[in-house]
């Protein structure tokens, strides 16, 4: 017998729907665009603490605040430092107590473990075949996380390029969920 999977909490269903906001508003831009990082907070507390953001944010934003204590408002982040790698990029955020979480969008392509085999030592030479390669897939990843620990990603495939395609899982990439989590430390 196996164990049920929990019922997801109200927040994390607000994450999930911040997450997919998100990963669909990424979608919108087109494919080979930018790494996104937004702050996110808890839209109910950001109006009580300043009620004239409500003239600021869309009017289903305010309706859903009001409806859901959890319903979550992401502020995309500008001017982010130089950084030569994802990872750099995010051991230099942190973020001030008022934000409750932490999201990122990015695309990588991915190809089987053997297409790594066999690689030229040129650096371009090796990224041209690997984008060559018969198998290659282009994702698109979102990931959140919460200061109180919940996460939640969905992911989107070039070739299956449509919002009811779009999977997700809370720890689909772990290791981006990590890195997230750790601009909270």
């Amino acid at each position: 017998m196996t164990e049920a999977t929990p019922a997801p909490t109200p927040r994390l269903l607000g994450l999930r729907q911040a997450v997919v906001d998100l990963e669909r508003y990424a979608a919108a831009q087109g494919w080979d665009g930018p790494v996104y990082v937004f702050a996110l907070v808890r839209t109910a507390r950001a109006l009580a603490d300043s009620p004239a953001l409500a003239q600021e944010l869309p009017p289903e934003a305010v309706e859903a605040a009001r409806e859901d204590p959890e319903h979550l408002t992401s502020i995309e982040q500008d001017g982010l430092p130089a950084a030569e790698t994802l990872e750099e990029l995010l051991s230099q955020l942190a973020w001030p107590e008022q934000v409750d979480g932490a999201a990122i969008v990015v695309e990588r392509m991915v190809v089987p473990p053997e297409a790594e085999a066999g690689l030229p030592n040129d650096p371009a030479a090796a990224l041209q075949q690997l984008l060559d390669h018969p198998s290659r897939q282009d994702v698109r990843m979102a990931a959140g996380v919460l200061r109180s620990g919940e996460s939640w990603c969905a992911l989107r495939t070039r070739s299956n390029d449509s919002d009811d395609a779009v999977a997700g899982a809370p720890d689909a990439v772990p290791g981006l969920v990590e890195a997230l989590r750790a601009t909270f430390r």
